[in-house]
């Protein structure tokens, strides 16, 4: 067999493979295989419709902040807090980087950190990083400041959270009595 015949192989194998990709983009374009959202005719079953927020207050949110401080590790805090060095120093008098240095945090103003600019958001939530706005804000932070510029998504497991605020209460404010409610 020579490389004519083969070329002549490849050239069709190739052509096929063509044809089946343009025919499966063609019957995409002209039959969109669409849901309608409602059904055609609304039929009154005479039961109330529930809300996802009816069934997100049945279910029990979990530990109260309280306990999950008083359980919580400073040193397994640290090792979630590599996920926040890249962004955050935390050594007393340490540099800002992309966010501002976390050297005692706990009971800092919010947005006032010497020498970062913050988003106009950050300054304007005024008051104090207690243990509850520590805990919202590493939940899921633009849901708690709208407008910040941290663009991490969060910690989403409740014993992160704790350990990595047990972790920011040894830099510097550890005098800061726990919750206890």
């Amino acid at each position: 067999m020579n490389s004519f015949e083969l070329n002549k192989i490849a050239g069709a194998v190739l052509a096929g493979a063509l044809a089946v990709v343009a025919i499966n983009e063609f019957a995409n374009i002209t039959v969109s295989p669409t849901i309608p959202e409602t059904n055609a005719y609304a039929i009154d079953t005479g039961a109330e419709e529930t809300t996802g927020t009816a069934a997100a207050e049945a279910e029990p949110e979990g530990p109260s902040l309280a306990v999950l401080m008083a359980s919580a590790d400073p040193a397994a805090g640290e090792k979630v807090f590599k996920k926040c060095a890249s962004c955050h120093s935390v050594e007393e008098g340490g540099p800002n980087k992309i966010g501002p240095n976390l050297y005692g945090v706990l009971n800092a103003p919010k947005g006032a950190h010497e020498g970062f600019s913050y988003s106009s958001g950050m300054t304007e939530k005024g008051g104090n990083w207690d243990y509850e706005s520590l805990n919202a804000f590493l939940t899921k932070p633009k849901d708690f400041i709208n407008g910040t510029k941290m663009s991490f998504a969060g910690l989403k497991k409740d014993g992160q959270r704790a350990d990595v605020i047990a972790y920011l209460r040894t830099l510097g404010k550890s005098d800061v009595p726990l919750p206890t409610e």
